[in-house]
C-alpha cells in the first residue's frame, strides 16, 4: 500500500464518490503506478500478481476518461474466462455508477442475440471473451469505430487458453490510435511479442512480488500417497480449520467426487467446473463470495480473476500440471496484503512437476508433515462445532451500494422518440432529487429502465405517477435489477 490515495488524483467528482461508496480510499501498489499513466493515455505494460487490485487500475482511468455523451462503445477489455468478463463488467459498472457508466459484458453460452439487442443502447465500455467479442466483430454487432483503449487482462491466460489468433484478428480490427495496456501475472515470450507488436512504446510497470507469489502467502507440501490423499485432506481441513478455502482438482471427474465424498460428510462444500452450466457456476460462485458455504472444490476455472475476498486457504488436492496454475490458484488467498495458507498434496509421481514448479517460483516449497492422529483429535471438536455454525453470511460494498439503486421501468422509448436527457431533465427537476440521484439509464423500443440512486427510488416512483416525459405521462413501476 502507498501513502496516495485516490484523491490525490485528477478525478471527477462522480468517480470520487463511487469510489468513496466502495471503500476504496488508498490504491495499492499497482493502482499506484498504473493509474497516472493512464490518466496521461500512455500505452502500459504491467506485471502485477493476480489479487493486486489491477481492475480498478485501469477501470478507474478507463470511467474517468469516457465520454458519456457517446453512443458507441469507447473501451474494449478482453479477459480470459466468462466469470472474469462478468466480475470486471460489475466492477466497471460500480466505479462508473455516478456517472451513468454503461459496460456490457460479451461471452460465449449465452444468447447472442440479447448481446446484440444490449449494443444497440448507449454502450461505453465493452468487456468480453475473446472469442465472443470477434463473433460480434465479424457478424457487425460490435461497432469499433469509437473504440480509443484496449486493455487486455490476464493475457498471459489467454495465450494459455489458445485465443491468441483471436486476440490478434480483434488487435487488427482496431482503430490504430489508441491506447493499449496490457495486464499479466506472468510473462512469456508470445506475451512479450503481443505487446512488441501492437503497441506503442509502452510503459512497462513490474510489481516486485516475493519471486512469483506474494510475500503474504504461507507455502506448504505434504508427501501423501495417491490413496491416502482423501483422509489427508480430511485431516488438514480438521487441523487448519479453515473459514474460507479453496480446493483444487486435476480434472472435472475429481471435482465431482471429491465433491461428493466431502458432501456426505456432512462438510459445507460446492463445486465448480467447467463442464457446468453458467448460470449454476455464477450461482456457485456468488454463494460462496457470501460465505454460505466454506469449502469450495474446483478446477482451475476458478483459479483466475475470481476476487473473493478472505479466503484464508487453498488447498491442492491435485498438484497442476502447468506451473503457471500454481500461481494463479495460490493467488486467490492472500490477496489485498491480507495473509493466506497454500497447501499442496504431492505424490510420488508428481516430483517431476513440483520441481518445474519450484524452480517457476523461485523456491523450494517448504515441507510439513501430515496432521498426526493426537493433532487431528485435539482439534476435532473446535473443527465439529464450526460444522455446525451457521456462516455469518458477508455483505460486500458492492452489494452495499446496490442496495441504495431501484431501477424503474417506464412504457416509452425510442418509438415515442424519448432521448436520455428527457429522463434526467424531468426526474432532476422533482422536489429533493438532483442530477446526481440518477443512474444509468438504458433506452429501448418501447420502455426505458432508468436507475434511482440514493435509496431515492420509492420518492421518485411516487412522483413521477403524476408527472409527464417530454409531455407524456407515461407508466411507471419498479423493474427488475
Amino acid at each position: 500500500m502507498s501513502d496516495k490515495r485516490f484523491t490525490d488524483y485528477p478525478l471527477s467528482e462522480e468517480i470520487r464518490r463511487a469510489l468513496d461508496s466502495l471503500g476504496y480510499t488508498t490504491p495499492t501498489e499497482v493502482q499506484t503506478e498504473v493509474i497516472p499513466v493512464a490518466l496521461e493515455k500512455r500505452d502500459l505494460v504491467v506485471k502485477s500478481q493476480t489479487g493486486s487490485g489491477k481492475t480498478a487500475a485501469y477501470g478507474i482511468p478507463l470511467c474517468e476518461q469516457v465520454e458519456w455523451n457517446e453512443n458507441k462503445p469507447q473501451a474494449l477489455i478482453l479477459t480470459p474466462t466468462r466469470e472474469l468478463a462478468l466480475q470486471v463488467n460489475e466492477d466497471i459498472t460500480n466505479i462508473g455508477r455516478f456517472k451513468r457508466i454503461k459496460a456490457t459484458p460479451l461471452y460465449g453460452r449465452h444468447p447472442f442475440h440479447m448481446q446484440k439487442a444490449e449494443l444497440k443502447q448507449r454502450t461505453h465500455i465493452v468487456v468480453g471473451t475473446p472469442g465472443r467479442v470477434l463473433d460480434h466483430i465479424e457478424r457487425g454487432s460490435l461497432s469499433l469505430d469509437r473504440i480509443s483503449h484496449l486493455v487486455i487482462d490476464e493475457a498471459d491466460e489467454m495465450l494459455n487458453m489458445g485465443f491468441i489468433e483471436q486476440v490478434q484478428s480483434i488487435i487488427q480490427a482496431l482503430p490504430h490510435n489508441r491506447v493499449t495496456m496490457l495486464f499479466s501475472a506472468t510473462f512469456p515470450e508470445d506475451v512479450a511479442k503481443l505487446a512488441h507488436k501492437y503497441m506503442n512504446h509502452p510503459e512497462q510497470i513490474e510489481i516486485k512480488a516475493s519471486g512469483l507469489t506474494t510475500a503474504t502467502i504461507d507455502h506448504a507440501q505434504v508427501q501423501v500417497k495417491e490413496a491416502d490423499k482423501l483422509a489427508v485432506l480430511q485431516n488438514l481441513l480438521i487441523t487448519t480449520n479453515p473459514d474460507s478455502c479453496i480446493v483444487f482438482c486435476r480434472t472435472q471427474e475429481h471435482v465431482d467426487t471429491l465433491f461428493r465424498a466431502l458432501a456426505d460428510l456432512g462438510y459445507p462444500c460446492d463445486r465448480i467446473h467447467g463442464g457446468m452450466e453458467q448460470e449454476e457456476r455464477f450461482e456457485v460462485m456468488h454463494a460462496f463470495r457470501r460465505g454460505q458455504f466454506r469449502y469450495l472444490i474446483a478446477t482451475d476455472v476458478a483459479a483466475r480473476g475470481i476476487d473473493i475476498s478472505n479466503i484464508t486457504h487453498v488447498i491442492n488436492y491435485d498438484i497442476p500440471l502447468e506451473k503457471e496454475s500454481y500461481v494463479h490458484r495460490t493467488g486467490r488467498t492472500g490477496r489485498a496484503g491480507q495473509t493466506g495458507s497454500a497447501i499442496t498434496l504431492v505424490t510420488p509421481r508428481d516430483s517431476g512437476r513440483l520441481a518445474d514448479i519450484e524452480a517457476y517460483i523461485g523456491f523450494a516449497i517448504p515441507k510439513m508433515t501430515a496432521p498426526s492422529e493426537e493433532k487431528v483429535d485435539e482439534c476435532r471438536e473446535a473443527f465439529e462445532r464450526k460444522l455446525n455454525i451457521r456462516p455469518k453470511l458477508k455483505k460486500d460494498k458492492r452489494e452495499q451500494l446496490n442496495q441504495q439503486i431501484m431501477k424503474l421501468n417506464f412504457n416509452g422509448g425510442k418509438k415515442k422518440k424519448l432521448r436520455a436527457v428527457d429522463f434526467v431533465g424531468t426526474i432532476a427537476k422533482l422536489d429533493g432529487i438532483t442530477a446526481d440521484d440518477i443512474g444509468i439509464i438504458t433506452i429501448f423500443d418501447f420502455v426505458t429502465d432508468v436507475e434511482i440512486l440514493n435509496g431515492k427510488g420509492p420518492m421518485v416512483l411516487e412522483m413521477m405517477q403524476n408527472t409527464t416525459v417530454k409531455g407524456k405521462l407515461l407508466k411507471v413501476r419498479k423493474g427488475n435489477k
